[in-house]
């Protein structure tokens, strides 16, 4: 199956507050790429087409939810589309270079075991 995404993903649990209008809530990633996310253990309504506001580490960004999956009748994924540049948003590297290097030291740690 090909992926229909021009960026490639990374899975990464971090931290996230989502803020729109007067509500806020706690949430996390579960996959990031270099223009949005798909989060998790979101406890607020969303609606998709909604702006909201992602804050990480001091940072903020808008975010458009382009698709919402009910996980409970009190939990929902979303994945949501960078309305800016978020380069330096997430604090990691998202380079291919960068995952082929964390991949290759992850092998030589277990190697060595």
């Amino acid at each position: 199956m090909q992926e229909r995404r021009g960026n490639s993903r990374r899975k990464m649990v971090l931290p996230v507050k989502i803020s729109f209008d007067k509500d806020a809530a706690l949430a996390y990633t579960m996959d990031i790429t270099s223009n949005g996310a798909r989060l998790g253990g979101v406890r607020i309504s969303l609606e998709r087409g909604q702006t909201i506001t992602l804050i990480r580490n001091g940072r903020k960004a808008n975010f458009r939810v382009a698709w919402i999956r009910n996980i409970s009748s009190t939990e929902l994924q979303a994945g949501i589309e960078a309305l800016q540049d978020i380069r330096n948003f997430w604090g990691v590297e998202l380079s291919d270079t960068q995952q082929t290097k964390d991949f290759d030291a992850m092998m030589s740690l277990v190697a060595d075991k």
